[in-house]
């Protein structure tokens, strides 16, 4: 299928289940957390997604998707840590609501990659990683991540400190 390995349509399974749960919570609810519906369901997605994608090598060797894996495990970690503390503080949060923001976003650049360097079959879109074309549109989902970012800071911002527990809930 469309040159997948078993690893690599497994990794593509979850990965599409991790995109489908973070844009489901961040349309109905503003944000993405683990005390949300589907927040398990993206936070598990998302680490598996990392773990198998650092058995995949259809560009070489060790590759800047590899680290982007690995940035991509630190700030759900950091996200989870902080989704843990929001009771106690409002910078909690914060950094839980934008990482796994981020994290979404991070899902971003290796999907649009190979996903429009292999469709249309016979005519990708794009021709690899270096496309300018394709950066163009990466720099583009960065601006309205960084605009949805900015709207969560608002939100959270805007929301009485006696009330961020129910924050976007």
């Amino acid at each position: 299928m469309l040159g997948l390995s078993a690893l690599g349509t497994v990794h593509t399974a979850f990965a599409l289940v991790a995109v489908v749960c973070g844009y489901a919570m961040i349309f109905r609810s503003g944000r993405i957390g683990a005390d949300l519906s589907f927040g398990k369901a993206y936070i598990v997605c998302t680490a598996i997604t990392c773990l198998t994608g650092f058995g995949l090598f259809r560009h070489g060797g060790f590759n800047i998707a590899h680290g982007l894996g690995a940035l991509t495990l630190v700030v759900l970690g950091v996200a989870v840590a902080a989704g843990r503390s929001r009771e106690v503080s409002r910078l909690a949060i914060y950094v839980e609501t934008l990482g796994y923001s981020l994290t979404l976003f991070f899902h971003m650049i290796p999907g649009m990659t190979e996903t429009f360097t292999r469709l249309p079959v016979g005519s990708p879109w794009f021709s690899g990683p270096e496309d300018p074309k394709l950066q163009q549109v990466i720099g583009l989902i960065l601006l309205a991540f960084l605009v949805l970012m900015a709207w969560q800071v608002r939100r959270i911002w805007k929301t009485p400190a006696s009330g961020h527990r129910t924050f976007a809930a």
